[in-house]
């Protein structure tokens, strides 16, 4: 798609097409700003780290397609390409927010990408800390200063401004590509933008959050029922059940919780881990509600670490009702 106006035009117009082809086949998330980030990453990161994580082998550095030019094998690539993609382990190398990489792409040359990525991952950085360091251009100042070490060591320090609010992490194109939905849009509609922001809310707080799956099924004699989210929280280690109703919270919904915990408890429960927690959530417009499932524990001290380490409930309605106004303003939902 490089070299000139025309084939840039025509790379562009393949971009829009290709957007239009992935949003009818997959879904949201395919937009034309995604899909051009996602291109630009790639061709940014050096496919080595790619297809290595993706393929598990170990790519010779002459021979990886890098910005410089030089080219991947075929046979590797036709192995990676082979490969079940082994989506835990790529996020697992890649694990800053995706509006963190999208910043580092602003970052023109490959040595201070990595520079900033690095210290980034190293000193657990808001995307709100990687913007300020790589507009301070700490990366060039680093190179001048003589005293290096004294020198991270005060840009590591957090100032005021760094940390990132919910309300903000929300204005991350990425994050806000979900609300283009149709004019006319049903319950499940609503509830599936919902969802799906939900968990891009969740793992933009923090790396406490670890995804584990979507609409996780479960069989409790011979019904079925779905998970809507289902995360790992790391400091906690233990699962979190999420379960969203559109309507209004009702105690069935708290009956409902309490049979996915107990099955989580007695087939999803890895040993060493902590029991699983559930946060039932209602979108009822103008009436938004959350709420923690913690009676189950089996103490006291537990439940109250478990409420000290989670999010607030209040912000979490919070954005619920910020999202739902937002799907609703766009759509011209009355």
């Amino acid at each position: 798609m490089q070299g000139g106006q025309a084939r840039a035009d025509y790379g562009q117009a393949l971009i829009a097409r290709l957007a239009d082809d992935l949003t009818r086949r997959f879904g949201r998330g395919f937009g034309r700003a995604n899909l051009a980030s996602m291109r630009a990453f790639y061709v940014a990161w050096p496919a080595a780290e790619i297809f290595q994580t993706l393929s598990g082998k170990s790519a010779a550095p002459e021979n990886v397609q890098t910005p410089s030019g030089k080219s991947l094998p075929a046979k590797d690539v036709a192995d990676a390409m082979t490969t079940a993609p082994d989506y835990l382990t790529l996020a697992g190398r890649f694990t800053l927010p995706w509006s963190a990489y999208v910043r580092l792409l602003s970052v023109k040359t490959a040595a201070a990408r990595s520079f900033y990525e690095t210290e980034a991952l190293r000193e657990g950085w808001s995307v709100r800390q990687l913007d300020r360091q790589i507009s301070s251009q700490l990366y060039e100042r680093l190179a001048l200063s003589r005293n290096k070490a004294a020198l991270l060591r005060k840009a590591a320090d957090v100032q005021p401004g760094d940390l990132l609010t919910p309300e903000e992490a929300i204005l991350d194109p990425f994050v806000l590509e979900f609300l283009d939905i149709k004019d006319e849009y049903s319950e499940s509609d609503l509830e599936e933008a919902l969802i799906q922001h939900l968990a891009d809310f969740l793992l933009e707080l923090g790396d406490d959050f670890a995804f584990v799956g979507r609409q996780r099924r479960l069989r409790t004699d011979d019904t079925w029922f779905r998970v809507d989210l289902l995360f790992f929280h790391r400091r906690l280690r233990c699962l979190v059940i999420i379960d969203l109703k559109v309507g209004r919270f009702s105690y069935a919904d708290g009956g409902q919780m309490h049979l996915y915990l107990n099955y989580a408890r007695e087939h999803w429960m890895k040993p060493a881990e902590n029991p699983p927690v559930g946060l039932i959530l209602c979108a009822e417009k103008g009436a938004a509600e959350a709420h923690y499932v913690l009676d189950n524990l089996p103490n006291k001290i537990l439940a109250a670490e478990y409420q000290t380490v989670l999010p607030d409930e209040a912000m979490i309605v919070q954005e619920l009702e910020r999202t739902t106004a937002e799907l609703d303003r766009r759509t011209g939902a009355s």
